[in-house]
């Protein structure tokens, strides 16, 4: 019984929407004569499908004005299909979907975020960016003199919450944390340290992100009062390095 009345029920809205115009709306206000829906509010906005670029692709004969929401070309981005090809809604070509080595936020793309991963959000993407090149290849860890900061995370998207803890406690001064907080480029200025496994993404993708020294490079993630996480980009080796040698950093930016 229920399902022959919601059955009605869409037959009767059919033949209304044939007919006249319909307002979607929370303010009492009739539709716009122009328009065959016209929703209205202040509060909500309109949601169309969310789909991959795979996705998208995989949609037998779009017809001509077909709207979706990309959400892995570029940041994501609305597209409409023209006939012929898919565009933004500009009438430009669409974003390719994001890939490790693209010039994208200020840098290149290093990693992104898949299932699983602490900052993974899914049906989005997101992951982060590091610099064109080195910012420094020979800097200290600690900024004088040895104290424990606290900043002891090492999984992904804690990078950036250690930087804040070690500049926090060891303050003004020229070490590789306070080099990557108070770095500006390319318009950002977000940029941090990587934690313990964001420097092994990078090492893991180093190839296609490029520009990188057979050298140790600094993470964020402390062990103890004189030793800080380090890693090895000749050998991928991680390990524990005294805080007080000088060792190459590669911000990186979330996005």
């Amino acid at each position: 019984m229920k399902n022959i009345l919601i059955f009605c029920y869409l037959i009767l809205f059919t033949l209304t929407v044939s007919a006249q115009s319909v307002a979607v709306n929370n303010d009492g206000s009739a539709a716009d004569n122009s328009a065959m829906l016209d929703v209205k509010s202040t509060t909500k906005g309109l949601l169309i499908p969310r789909m991959t670029y795979a996705e998208r692709n995989a949609i037998a004969t779009p017809v001509p004005g077909l709207m979706i929401y990309c959400t892995n070309c570029g940041g994501g981005e609305i597209e409409v299909y023209t006939g012929l090809t898919w565009t933004n809604m500009v009438g430009g070509p669409v974003t390719q979907p994001l890939a490790i080595g693209d010039n994208f936020g200020g840098g290149k793309v290093a990693y992104i975020f898949q299932p699983g991963d602490p900052g993974y959000i899914a049906n989005q993407v997101h992951g982060f960016i590091t610099t064109i090149g080195d910012q420094v290849n020979s800097i200290q860890w600690y900024n004088g003199s040895f104290i424990v900061t606290g900043a002891t995370a090492t999984l992904l998207n804690t990078g950036n919450s250690n930087t804040n803890i070690i500049v926090s406690a060891q303050g003004p001064g020229n070490y590789a944390a306070k080099l990557c907080s108070d770095l500006s480029v390319n318009g950002y200025s977000d940029w941090f340290l990587p934690g313990r496994d964001e420097l092994n993404k990078l090492y893991l993708n180093r190839v296609a992100i490029g520009t990188f020294l057979n050298t140790f490079y600094w993470s964020s993630s402390e062990l103890d009062l004189n030793f800080a996480g380090s890693q090895n980009f000749t050998t991928g080796a991680q390990s524990f390095s005294n805080k007080i040698n000088n060792y190459a950093v590669r911000p990186i930016r979330t996005f």
